[in-house]
């Protein structure tokens, strides 16, 4: 019987009633008064649970080497060498703690300092990048902007009210407008015609209101007004830097540069600027009561311009480069799609975040159909197009086109959704009598932007050497 505390037969034994081990009394008692547990299995336990065993006094016999004084004095110096060993060790130990300690401390000191540093450069960057942007404001516009702006002037916010609840009031009763393309018709497209190189590394193209006028540019900084029945260009447009992004107002032409401004074009001459991005404008967006237009940047940052006046109305940054933009078709709500696979909503008139939906990809174009809850989405690399249900905030439709899509429109009807990709050019046609979708035409064309022709008789897609291909019924 031994103490499982020292290991040797206990001269006064105590057993434990809840685990039954043994100790020597005395030691069992110390470590109780301290620690209040079992020492062997951690459970509680008190004085009284301990039961004192009797047995016959044993008187321990000598051992041998301690019958004389010189074999007690080789016993103490073992025992002193061995704590001195011990001690040495100690020591040892104790100077390895106390570097690793240090080395610690000074990478956390320096870890620190570098992020400091970090965070300090990172806040000169952003105030640097706000002085650029307004003094390039204030250049385009000859007033200062706005930077910290978000809502809406109260004459733009009542005008934003006032279209929507007149395109929401009558988007549900209008009509297929008469002569409108069939499924029939749009299955029988073919090229009809493709056009020279034209301006190379154009990336977008607009067709007007009456189809007619195609508007693109290049790396070269200059834009062109293509006529469409002519074949030819009648208007060259020198934008100073590499065309980004087109739009139409009206009759007048919206070219975005890298530079980060637009510029404005009236019968071929520039009649005004627009834009302070600190960076390339990526995308560009006039809203549907075309007294607003939207410019997206580079730079995190999406700008709302007063077209009445030619000047800022509101901006706001983002958490990641915008690639592209869209005011959705009733123009309560504007969406950038991001770098980082995450489309945004805001809402026009306060600028406020209204959602955000994650994709599997970065954003390359948002189209809106014109039933005002759907919205087709192309992500890059991706071979299919997805068609989002606003009210569900998620995709409710795949479309595999066969190969990465790059741009995506809807036709003014909604039953037909044009892409187009470096594979090819293809149109889905929604049937709503049967909510059933078919793919009635494919075309191994290449292009990076499409657009739909007057009464979707036609489609012009834009060529990756900068040329336009045209599709209509053969």
């Amino acid at each position: 019987m031994l103490c499982a505390i020292s290991g040797v037969a206990p001269e006064v034994p105590a057993a434990s009633r809840k685990s039954g081990h043994v100790f020597e009394k005395r030691l069992i008692e110390a470590h109780i008064a301290e620690h209040h547990t079992d020492p062997v299995t951690g459970e509680d336990l008190t004085v009284e649970d301990l039961i004192e065993l009797k047995t016959d006094r044993v008187v321990t016999p000598r051992p041998p080497n301690l019958t004389s004084i010189p074999s007690l004095l080789s016993a103490f110096q073992n025992e002193w060498d061995a704590i001195v060993l011990e001690s040495f060790t100690l020591k040892q130990q104790l100077a390895q703690t106390r570097q690793e300690l240090s080395t610690a401390l000074y990478q956390n000191d320096a870890a620190t300092r570098v992020i400091a540093r970090l965070t300090r450069e990172r806040d000169e960057a952003r105030e640097a990048l706000s002085n650029v942007t307004i003094s390039g404001g204030a250049a385009a516009n000859g007033d200062a902007m706005q930077v910290d702006g978000q809502a809406l002037p109260d004459a733009l916010a009542a005008k934003v009210d006032e279209t929507q609840q007149m395109l929401f009031s009558t988007r549900r009763k209008r009509p297929i407008p008469d002569g409108w393309a069939t499924g029939e018709d749009v299955a029988s497209f073919d090229v009809t015609n493709t056009s020279d190189p034209l301006y190379p590394g154009s990336s977008m193209i607009s067709l007007d209101e009456s189809g007619e006028l195609a508007l693109f540019g290049g790396t070269d900084g200059v834009a062109g007004i293509y006529s469409v029945s002519q074949q030819k260009i009648v208007q060259t447009l020198k934008a100073g830097s590499p065309v980004t992004a087109t739009a139409w107002w009206g009759s007048r032409a919206l070219v975005a540069t890298s530079s980060g401004t637009i510029k404005v074009f009236e019968d071929g001459v520039e009649t005004a600027e627009l834009g302070s991005h600190a960076g390339a404008v990526t995308s560009i967006a006039l809203h549907p009561s075309e007294t607003i237009l939207a410019s997206a940047g580079a730079d995190k940052r999406f700008i709302y311009y007063d077209l009445t006046t030619m000047t800022v109305a509101s901006q706001l940054y983002t958490e990641t480069e915008i690639s592209t933009c869209a005011f959705h078709v009733d123009g309560l709500l504007f969406f950038t799609g991001g770098v980082d696979g995450n489309i945004r909503i805001f809402d026009v008139k306060t600028g406020d975040a209204m959602a955000v939906l994650e994709t599997n990809g970065p954003v390359r174009s948002i189209s809106f159909s014109e039933n005002g809850t759907w919205f087709a989405v192309a992500e890059r690399g991706s071979n299919s197009v997805s068609v989002w249900d606003l009210r569900k905030q998620a995709p409710i439709k795949a479309l595999d086109v066969g190969s990465p899509v790059d741009s995506v429109r809807w036709d003014y009807t909604g039953q037909f959704l044009a892409t187009a990709g470096s594979g090819s050019i293809s149109v889905q046609h929604y049937t709503k009598a049967t909510k059933s979708w078919s793919e009635p035409v494919r075309k191994a064309v290449p292009a990076r932007d499409v657009a739909w022709g007057v009464n979707a008789s036609s489609l012009v897609a834009l060529t990756p050497d900068g040329g336009l291909s045209i599709l209509g019924a053969a």
